[in-house]
């Protein structure tokens, strides 16, 4: 009896990282206004996302510069950190095509991809 218990917990276990890995491809991870997104999710070759402001940016939401002083959120540099009590929204529909359409992690086929295999910059678009 136990044996058989904990042979079907191994398989449910399997079933799940595989459901897990299939689900976390570039396809799945679409950024779409459809969407939401929790504050500071981050996207190779766009940025942070700030969810008060709908749209991403460079710097994480309230990055604070040792130079200056100064904190950064929706694409603007403030004296003190932006107190807002948004953490989870769904982006503009225009920063969420920008975004994915930006994107460094999702792999594109055509003629860009050679540069990577003779030495160029190795960005592919």
């Amino acid at each position: 009896m136990k044996r058989s218990r904990s042979i079907r917990l191994v398989l449910i276990g399997g079933l799940s990282a595989g459901a897990l890995t299939t689900s976390c491809g570039p396809e799945s991870a679409r950024v779409s206004a459809d969407n939401v997104y929790t504050n500071n999710y981050y996207v190779p070759g766009i940025g942070y996302y700030h969810a008060p402001f709908r749209a991403w940016y460079a710097f994480p939401y309230n990055h604070r510069d040792p130079r200056t002083g100064r904190y950064f959120y929706g694409g603007q540099w403030g004296e003190s950190p932006f107190q807002n009590i948004t953490n989870i929204s769904a982006p503009m529909p225009a920063a969420a095509q920008q975004a994915q359409a930006r994107r460094t992690d999702v792999p594109r086929g055509g003629f860009g991809r050679t540069s990577h295999y003779w030495g160029g910059s190795g960005i592919s678009s």
